[in-house]
């Protein structure tokens, strides 16, 4: 099976060649049929969670040999549990708990194994330079990228984040990450004005000369990182059926709190891979682009943009969706033509007919901080369940959408992105608690109110010397790579 370009199926490649570059030469993003693979998805839901995830990532990136052990290895000592990401009833719905990894986020359940996918992509390929990954991050990803790659042999990994544009705590994670491998820098503006920045920077170096080192990315635009996440969507409908929640062949339907739209999108790709998905429900907060998108087909960017407690979310140009668009247009030249009319007009316009075939598998929805802020109040209070602002955004539009999930007659799960100690002002504040001026003594503070212990990987995280300080502008970011990459 070949990946070829979402804006021009005659660029292809390997599914080694795809996770080593992360992006197709010509800017666009590899892409495969998902619904074409003869896969077994029953005959998964019987394997246990790394025999399951090992099954499914030899199906998606059938090129890797030996993948059982190259999963094995990539979770070893990394999660508390065999599960990964336990699902919890909480009320009438299930709570997907994605975040007991290394860095307490759901990106850990990717990025624990895209390290090792890279390096057997680069051994595959005939890499003998460095490979440099490239991260943009609004948060999560950053940290988490971080602790995968973070001494790894023959990779060099730089991470960039908004200045001001996340958490304390998502900050001193990043900024006190040790390696010889890593830098971090924060960048004056947004995370598209990031997002954008890597993206030109891979589009600057084309056919430069960078003296063996080659480029790629641990953001969701790298398939090896998107391919991971359908993994957990399969551990949740065998967890149900297991429990006997449900019988084999229902339907479950999954509320997920996105703003990259990859983490719904691993969902759309289980989904085609067999898996009875009902309905796929895209819940996002005050920066409503894709709420927007879904409800009208009409993707525009050119909107206010809102820093919000659910950090993670805060994007206004959502790469993954051109992915979506290739797979429901089956046109490269017509999704080339969306991401220009992207670029340079800042929005597209979806035809009647694919908008039409978007909404027979998606829903949407959005939620501000004060809705998200009554969310985890009320759960608190309700259920004694404590969450973090990004899964009160989406258990927010569950509830919006409360009379069509239940019309279905599937049991619907909410997808929980984030521990709620990394954002503890938020969640104080939502619990009627004005807490400490510092987010690390709040974190204490959250765990004396509710008895919940605070993740071993954030406790004592203030005390940690900063290791990486440097802030740039935006326009600086291809002279900031070259100066690293080329500094060897």
């Amino acid at each position: 099976m070949l990946y070829h370009s979402t804006r021009d199926i005659r660029l292809t490649a390997p599914s080694t060649r795809a996770v080593l570059e992360g992006i197709a030469p010509d800017g666009g993003l590899y892409i495969c049929d998902p619904a074409s693979l003869d896969f077994d998805w029953q005959g998964a839901l019987r394997l246990d969670t790394l025999s399951m995830a090992a099954k499914i990532l030899s199906a998606l990136l059938p090129d890797f040999p030996d993948m059982e052990d190259l999963v094995r290895k990539s979770y070893a000592g990394k999660f508390p549990t065999a599960d990964l990401t336990p699902l919890v009833p909480v009320g009438d719905k299930y709570v997907l708990e994605l975040y007991h990894g290394p860095t307490s986020a759901f990106k850990d359940v990717a990025l624990s194994v895209l390290p090792r996918l890279i390096g057997a992509a680069a051994k595959a390929e005939g890499m003998e330079g460095d490979v440099v990954i490239l991260t943009a991050t609004s948060g999560d990803t950053g940290k988490a990228a971080l602790e995968g790659f973070h001494d790894v042999k023959g990779t060099r990994i730089i991470v960039f984040y908004p200045y001001g544009g996340v958490s304390a705590v998502q900050q001193a994670q990043m900024a006190t990450q040790t390696g010889d491998n890593v830098k971090v820098c924060a960048v004056r503006g947004n995370f598209d004005d990031a997002q954008t920045g890597v993206k030109q920077v891979f589009a600057a170096c084309k056919g430069r000369d960078l003296h063996g080192a080659m480029l790629s990315s641990a953001n969701s635009i790298n398939i090896g990182r998107l391919a991971p996440q359908v993994v957990y969507y399969f551990r949740a409908y065998g967890d149900l059926v297991k429990a006997g929640r449900i019988a084999l062949g229902d339907k479950v339907n999954f509320v997920v709190p996105t703003g990259n739209f990859g983490d719904i999108l691993a969902g759309y790709f289980a989904k085609e891979m067999g898996l009875p998905v009902g309905r796929l429900v895209c819940a996002s907060n005050a920066n409503d682009v894709l709420t927007e998108f879904i409800s009208t087909g009409r993707y525009d960017r050119r909107r206010p943009f809102y820093k919000t407690t659910s950090p993670s979310m805060d994007i206004l140009v959502s790469s993954n969706l051109e992915r979506l668009l290739f797979l429901l247009s089956r046109d490269s030249a017509y999704v080339a033509g969306l991401m220009r009319q992207l670029s340079e007009d800042g929005a597209y316009q979806l035809s009647d007919a694919l908008l039409e075939k978007l909404r027979q598998d998606f829903s949407c929805g959005c939620c501000d901080d004060k809705g998200a802020a009554d969310v985890i109040g009320r759960l608190w209070s309700e259920q004694h369940y404590l969450c973090d602002p990004h899964t009160a955004v989406a258990w927010s539009v569950a509830e919006q959408l409360d009379a069509e999930l239940r019309g279905t007659g599937a049991p619907t799960v909410v997808l929980s992105t984030a521990s709620p100690y990394k954002f503890p002002a938020a969640v104080l504040s939502a619990l009627g608690r004005s807490g400490s001026d510092s987010e690390f003594r709040m974190m204490d503070e959250l765990a004396q109110l509710s008895g919940v212990p605070i993740p071993g990987n954030l406790s004592g995280l203030e005390g940690r010397p900063v290791l990486h300080k440097d802030v740039i502008d935006k326009d600086a970011m291809l002279d900031y790579v070259l100066a690293e990459v080329l500094k060897k």
